[in-house]
Order: C-alpha cells, then sequence, then structure tokens
C-alpha cells in the first residue's frame, strides 16, 4: 500500500490524540481519500478536521465525529450494517471497509446519484443505496448488525430499533434539531428494551420524513 501524504498523517495523529483508538477505522480513514468526497470550493480544506458544506444543504462529517461515531458501532467485518444518510458517501464508503455488507438510504437523489459515482470509482462494490426516507430504513433487508444514522432525530425512529437485531449497536445524534442541543447516543438492543449511553455533543442536519420535492 502506498504510503499517505502528509496532511493524511496529521489527519490521523489529530483523531487519535481526540479519542479514536480503533486501528480499523484509523486504517479505513486512511484508505478513503476525503477530497473524493468534497466540493470542489472546499478541497483545501478536505483534510481538515472540519465538517464541509455539500449540495443540497448537506454537509460532509468532521473527521473526528466519522472516526468515533465508526469506533462506537464496534462494527465486525462479517456484519451487515445500514446507514441512513448517504450524503457524500464519505461515512458510508468508511463503513464498507468495516463490514461485510452495507445498505444506505439517502432522500436527495441528486446527492446518492454523486455518492453512487464515487463508490464505483473506489470499487467499493459492498455497497447497495436506494433513495428512500431514511426514518423508515430498509424492512427489505432488516434484520442488521449496526444501524448508523448521519443525521438528527429528537426521538430515536422506532422502525430502526425494529430493524435492529438483538444484541445490535445503532449510533445516532439526538436532539434539538435546530442543531443547537445534540448528542451521539450508542443504543443497544437488549432482551429488556434499548439501553442508551450518550458520549459526544455534536450539530448535524435534521432527520427529515418524506422526500423531498426535486
Amino acid at each position: 500500500m502506498k504510503k499517505a501524504e502528509p496532511r493524511v498523517i496529521r489527519l490521523l495523529m489529530e483523531l487519535r490524540r481526540m479519542g479514536v483508538a480503533d486501528t480499523r477505522v484509523l486504517s479505513a480513514i486512511e484508505r478513503i481519500p476525503r477530497a473524493l468526497f468534497v466540493a470542489e470550493p472546499f478541497l483545501d480544506q478536505a483534510y481538515e478536521n472540519t465538517a464541509l458544506p455539500i449540495a443540497c444543504a448537506q454537509t460532509i462529517s468532521q473527521p473526528l465525529v466519522v472516526g468515533l461515531m465508526s469506533q462506537a458501532l464496534e462494527v465486525g467485518e462479517r456484519m451487515k450494517v445500514l446507514e441512513v444518510g448517504t450524503g457524500s458517501g464519505y461515512q458510508a464508503a468508511i463503513l464498507a471497509k468495516l463490514c461485510r455488507r452495507l445498505y444506505s438510504v439517502e432522500r436527495h437523489k441528486p446527492l446518492l446519484a454523486e455518492a453512487e459515482a464515487r463508490f464505483r470509482h473506489l470499487r467499493l462494490h459492498n455497497i447497495t443505496c436506494r433513495a428512500g426516507d431514511g426514518s423508515r430504513g430498509w424492512p427489505e433487508q432488516a434484520p442488521f448488525d449496526r444501524i448508523m444514522v448521519t443525521a438528527a432525530a429528537p426521538d430515536i425512529p422506532p422502525a430502526l430499533v425494529e430493524q435492529l437485531k438483538p444484541d445490535g449497536i445503532m449510533v445516532l445524534p439526538l436532539g434539538d434539531v435546530g442543531g443547537i442541543d445534540q448528542e451521539l447516543v450508542r443504543i443497544t438492543r437488549t432482551d429488556r428494551g434499548i439501553d442508551i449511553q450518550p458520549f459526544l455533543p455534536v450539530r448535524f442536519v435534521p432527520l427529515v420524513e418524506g422526500m423531498p420535492e426535486e
């Protein structure tokens, strides 16, 4: 494997310092070129630890948040994972390096088309995408070992909990959809219901039900 460029190494060192310790997650971040997912006006910031705007009033998440969410999900290489909110496709590409099969749902069709083109370019053949209302999950492919939601909801979507396997884990931002008071939570489905562990204050775009008019 070719040696990572200095700005990628600098980013990886920063992520380690800030709590991303999972070597598989760090390796995936090293191997997926974030610049491929960033809009052209922001290419000079592709390897900075910051969120950046993309089309359809969405964002590509801060690398630290991508790393911590991926780490909290504890994805095994034989697992089947659902991602709600494909966006640029960057988080999906990271997850695809960690799991056996990734299913990703996006409500904005233009974003989805661009993300799928990036997956083809990177030869990530274990990702299946569709346009749809992410709050409903992907019932035809359920149950999932892991679920990641990349948009904030005021409450935990019941359909997603139902699509999680027993002992499965879901990571999502919960809280005010205005982005003022949101927190990443890790949810584990147990025999008694769900166990909820908050672990990071964040700011995400809202999880919106239904499909946009495009």
